[in-house]
């Protein structure tokens, strides 16, 4: 599975109301990351890639756009979801983000 995007249409969105980060493909939601923050730490619950686009790398993406907003906003992760923690052992250049 690649850890690089698949396409230069993906995108991942912070959508702050509904507390869940997208992964948008041609503005269609393939992929999303549930999570709440309580202080500096953003905990990750859920990961989710949309069944017909499952194999395609696409989680690894939303992975990498979710940990570039807690880098950017100064914040840490609690990744309780066992992809998002998962990923982030096989990155250890995240490890600094780990709550």
């Amino acid at each position: 599975m690649a850890d690089s995007p698949v396409s230069e249409d993906l995108s991942v969105v912070d959508v702050v109301d509904a507390s869940r980060f997208e992964l948008l493909l041609g503005g269609e939601r393939v992929g999303l990351a549930d999570y709440s923050v309580n202080g500096d730490v953003v905990t990750v619950p859920h990961v989710e890639t949309d069944p017909a686009h499952q194999g395609n790398g696409f989680a690894a993406v939303l992975m990498a756009g979710v940990l570039d907003s807690v880098r950017s906003n100064g914040r840490t992760i609690r990744p309780l979801c066992p992809y998002a923690d998962a990923y982030m052992r096989r990155h250890p250049d995240t490890a600094d983000l780990r709550a």
